[in-house]
């Protein structure tokens, strides 16, 4: 256990790991709302950060949850996959807010999408699995800028 000040902070991960896990959450959610930002898109930059350092939150508190009841013979279990389903429906509700029908189409379904994935990637760096947060951050962004690139040259093509 390791403390920081004066009993300020006690947890069972090194406050460097929870800083690590916090900041990279937050930078990978900078990463994959630059595009949002830059199409001026109503989630943007500070959303998806936002989520994504809330994800990374979520999952280092639930590690320290299990860690400072295991043990413990009170009859009460934890279940740390829970994590997993409530911020996927925290973030699924935030981005429902993004979808708009107008006009008989849908609006606003790939910035949804990049909450989703921005949730996903914090969970990932606050469960310490950096790999499959920059990979799932690198492949969203190609998705988001590359992919988006190739639709535009179509629209423009068939207009």
């Amino acid at each position: 256990m390791e403390q920081v000040g004066m009993s300020v902070l006690v947890t069972q991960t090194g406050f460097t790991t929870i800083a690590l896990r916090l900041l990279a959450a937050a930078a990978l959610g900078l990463l994959i709302g630059l595009d949002r930002e830059y199409r001026s898109r109503p989630a943007g930059l500070r959303t998806h950060m936002l989520i994504s350092l809330a994800a990374a939150t979520f999952a280092v508190l639930t590690f320290e949850i299990v860690e400072q009841t295991r043990g413990e013979s009170d009859g009460v279990t934890t279940d740390p996959i829970r994590i997993i389903e409530a911020v996927t429906a925290g973030v699924a509700f935030l981005a429902a807010g993004t979808i708009i029908r107008a006009r008989g189409g849908v609006k606003g379904l790939t910035t949804g999408a990049g909450m989703w994935l921005a949730g996903a990637v914090g969970l990932a760096c606050g469960l310490g699995a950096y790999a499959v947060a920059i990979l799932a951050a690198g492949l969203g962004i190609s998705i988001l800028t590359l992919l988006g690139w190739v639709e535009r040259k179509f629209e423009r093509e068939r207009h």
